[in-house]
Formats: structure tokens, sequence, C-alpha cells
């Protein structure tokens, strides 16, 4: 008894041809146990799946001829759903932590936030270094430059500057990211 398509390319769904989905005459057929059975007309390598209970599956479109495989698709969909999952789990997203400092901070405090950069650093994060000035404090861009170099040699062994530091409006940033 044939079994119905399953999944398929669809506008939603543009995954591998299935079954009756495949419309080219001859494809080359690979069985369910990885052994090549080599390049057959359509129809009979759909027989051979329904006889065996499972679907002809389009692997390799582009080929010429294209690549068939006999598999469960339902079973072989779950699979690799959950290798995307097991993937996307790995990755990490590399976010830009800031990290405030004002231009009149102490030696103590500085030390605080070098702390805190380095355990973003250890997480994979970038850092921005943003040093606030207020009021008048803008006439004297000079001491928040040498408070977020002060920031960068604290930081030297384990970061890099991805981009200096320059004056936004008024706040001053400094990019670190990992060496």
């Amino acid at each position: 008894m044939a079994r119905p398509p399953q999944g398929g390319r669809s506008p939603r769904d543009p995954g591998p041809r299935v079954n009756h989905q495949i419309r080219i005459k001859q494809v080359r057929v690979i069985d369910d146990e990885g052994n090549q059975l080599g390049v057959m007309e359509t129809a009979d390598a759909q027989a051979i799946a329904n006889t065996k209970g499972l679907d002809l599956v389009e692997i390799a479109p582009n080929q010429r001829p294209p690549v068939c495989r006999i598999m469960d698709f339902g079973k072989y969909k779950y699979e690799t759903k959950k290798k995307e999952q097991a993937n996307k789990k790995k990755q990490h997203q590399v976010q830009v932590k800031e990290v405030r400092v004002r231009p009149k901070i102490a030696e103590h405090d500085i030390q605080v936030k070098v702390k805190r950069a380095r355990g973003f650093f250890e997480d994979g994060d970038k850092v921005q270094v943003v040093c606030l000035l207020r009021g008048r404090e803008v006439m004297h861009k000079d001491n928040a430059l040498r408070v977020c170099e002060h920031v960068f040699e604290q930081l030297s062994d384990v970061a890099k500057v991805e981009r200096e530091p320059r004056l936004e409006g008024r706040r001053m940033i400094m990019l670190l990211t990992k060496k």
C-alpha cells in the first residue's frame, strides 16, 4: 500500500521532495542500508520504497541525475529538527555589554568595573566602555580619554581595542573585544 507523501516542498516548508513530488524520470537511488542501487526509473525506485514501507526522498536535487534515498521521512525530519536544536544551543550570540565610568572615578571603582568586564570577556561578549560627561566636564575631554585608556590598560592582557575612544555627544565611547 502506497503511503501518502509527507512534508515536501510547499511555500511554507521548503524541504526535500518526497515520493510523488519527484517529477524527474531517472534518479540515482541509495537504499535504507546505505547501499547504492544505481540509476533507475523514478517509478521503479518508488515501488522499491513502497515494498519496504518507506519513502523515496530526494537528498541531492542539483546532481544529474538527482540522488534519492529510501528512508522513513518522518524519522528523517525529526532527526534533522533535533540536530538543528542542538546546534542552536551550542551557538553563543555575541552581545555588547556596557561598563560605565566617570572622569572623576576612584581607582577602586575602576578595579570593580574592570573585574566585571573580565567576566563579560569570559562569556565571549564585547565590552563597550562609556565615560559619561556632565556639565562642564565636556570641556575636559582629556580626563575622559585618560580614564578610558586606564581601563584598557587594566584589560590589555585579555582585550584589544575594536573602536578607539571617541566623543559622541556627552559620552566618550570605546569598544573592546576579546583577544
